[in-house]
């Protein structure tokens, strides 16, 4: 059987006061008293294309894809906060991208044609520029969070520089995923 690989496409966060304006909102979430779990700090990231378990042996073909994915580098304002689906039933808080959202909508239209003549099955989820802070595990609280995210809906986190994409890995642990880097565009 071939070695199959979770991973997914996405930009990293490169701008340390962004991360840090991250890290302030979800202790503000996590102070609602509501059943969160929060992504790490240093997992924050864009993702432009979950692919899920891939055959080792598509690795290269797919990096192949990214480099045929035209982009120069551009900023991405971060600047809104809100969930997926609604809030009154919240199971995901993101933070929003304005400035940067069309170049990201694009790169992702482009790799997604390039991936499915690879084989791949389409996204049944399609693509928005967003960033995941956390999960809501259960309803705790949840009038609460659903206010503190309406009083934060317009939350400025900053600008980061889009200029690197990257093919990563992702392993699964009772602690939350370890992700590394497979492959890498950078513009």
């Amino acid at each position: 059987m071939p070695e199959m690989i979770r991973s997914f496409i996405a930009f990293e966060i490169n701008n340390p006061s962004v991360l840090q304006k991250f890290t302030e909102v979800q202790n503000l979430l996590v102070n609602t008293g509501a059943d969160l779990k929060l992504v790490a700090p240093e997992n924050i990231h864009i993702t432009i294309r979950f692919l899920g378990d891939v055959s080792a042996a598509k690795i290269d073909s797919i990096h192949e894809s990214m480099k045929k994915t035209d982009f120069t580098a551009f900023d991405c304002q971060i600047n809104s906060l809100g969930v997926f689906p609604h809030l009154g039933h919240p199971r995901v808080v993101w933070a929003g991208i304005s400035k940067g959202a069309d170049e990201l909508t694009k790169i992702a239209d482009l790799l997604e044609n390039q991936l499915r003549q690879l084989g791949l099955r389409a996204d049944p989820k399609g693509f928005s520029p967003h960033l995941t802070l956390a999960r809501v595990k259960t309803g705790r609280n949840k009038a609460e969070l659903a206010r503190r995210i309406q009083e934060m809906t317009d939350y400025e986190f900053g600008t980061m520089k889009a200029d690197c994409l990257r093919l990563k890995k992702s392993i699964l642990t009772p602690k939350g995923p370890v992700y590394s880097t497979l492959k890498e565009v950078c513009r």
